[in-house]
């Protein structure tokens, strides 16, 4: 039983370590992905690739945990006193075929899915944006449901409606946030490629799960890490075709030069979006492993007014009335699931304790 509680301590908390991490790279990466389209950029195809060209940054805690699987097998060996054995026997990669084939399949959906998200970004203010991604949660509970029977209860029921009503109020003041200069046709094609990429990451969410549970190989946060270097890898490869067809490389340094910030930071803004995409990545992937795709969805929804009021701090955008009944709504869907999780938690400790309980009488049976 001490075993399994510390078990489960230590799930918590590498459960809130990649909350955090998905919180950064959820409310970091839209703002600094707007700054580049405020200050001249207009490259949708390398926004797209720079929320993926990050992926090379996994490697770093890759190779951190191999050499410490190889230092725990050389132990090993010494213990057993078996020192003819082959240290090289440490695998390098854990993933069989099928799931690299799997990983490869969400990294070109992925691949699109950044398109479609940028190209939103790039049209729409970030309130308005984070507005419509958070639809994504109505698409992760149905596409949650169908692929991996995700269960629901009514607080989870009662959560995802609080959400999606916040979205809802926040839509009723879309159209006076059309940016100045913008077309109406440019501006509801931003609306309906947001809406797009938020349906298809409701797909992609349940689908990381499905990958975890039909995965015929005990699943470590180690080949965690490798399905999103080969996913993000792949959906970087998707994005830099279409560079290469827009001729977006070739533009890069005329476009630094035009900056508005100057040609130094251009290149500053470039590699922090990559890195705080990499994080949002990380943490969401983090978040389904050791909880649930429809969790990890919450918390991308819960965490939209956040973004919408840093863009009211940073880019002057208007907090209007909807915005702050939606940031009540989002919160109050939040502590819903929340309680709810927690309630369930206590239910179930209480059953297994109810339980070693009988098999203690059992044992102690003459």
């Amino acid at each position: 039983m001490a075993t399994q509680e510390s078990s489960s301590r230590r799930k918590k908390f590498l459960l809130i370590i990649n909350c955090i991490i998905l919180a950064i790279g959820n409310c970091g990466g839209p703002l600094i992905t707007r700054l580049y389209f405020l200050k001249g950029g207009e490259r949708i195809w390398l926004s797209s690739w720079l929320e993926t060209v990050g992926w090379p940054i996994v490697l770093i805690p890759l190779s951190f945990s191999y050499f410490n699987r190889r230092r725990e097998f050389q132990g090993k060996i010494l213990s057993d006193n078996n020192n003819d054995n082959n240290n090289n026997n440490t695998k390098l990669i854990l993933m069989t075929p099928t799931i690299f084939v799997a990983s490869i399949g969400i990294g070109v959906l992925t691949g699109f899915d950044n398109y479609l998200y940028a190209y939103g970004v790039a049209k729409l203010p970030v309130s308005t944006s984070a507005l419509l991604i958070a639809s994504q949660l109505a698409f992760t509970a149905g596409f949650a449901f169908l692929l991996v029977k995700q269960k629901f209860t009514s607080y989870s029921i009662n959560s995802i409606f609080l959400l999606t009503l916040g979205a809802v109020v926040l839509a009723l003041h879309a159209n006076g946030d059309r940016p100045n200069g913008e077309s109406k046709k440019e501006y509801v094609l931003g609306f309906i490629m947001t809406l797009g990429a938020a349906a298809l990451y409701g797909l992609i969410l349940p689908l990381f799960e499905l990958l975890y549970k039909k995965a015929k190989q005990g699943i470590t946060y180690t080949l965690v890490m490798e399905i999103q270097a080969v996913y993000c890898l792949f959906s970087t490869v998707v994005c830099t075709i279409g560079m290469i067809i827009n001729k977006d490389f070739q533009a890069m340094s005329r476009e630094a030069k035009s900056f508005e910030l100057g040609e130094a930071r251009y290149y500053v803004v470039i590699i922090w979006s990559a890195i705080l995409w990499q994080c949002f990545f990380l943490g969401a992937i983090g978040v389904i492993y050791y909880s649930s795709s429809l969790v990890s969805a919450i918390l991308i929804t819960v965490l939209l007014p956040v973004t919408e009021i840093l863009g009211v701090v940073f880019y002057g955008e208007k907090f209007t009335p909807e915005k702050g009944v939606s940031l009540v709504l989002s919160i109050w869907g939040f502590i819903s699931y929340l309680y709810g999780d927690i309630k369930s938690s206590k239910k179930k400790k209480e059953n297994q304790s109810q339980e070693q309980e009988m098999i203690d009488k059992i044992t102690c049976t003459p």
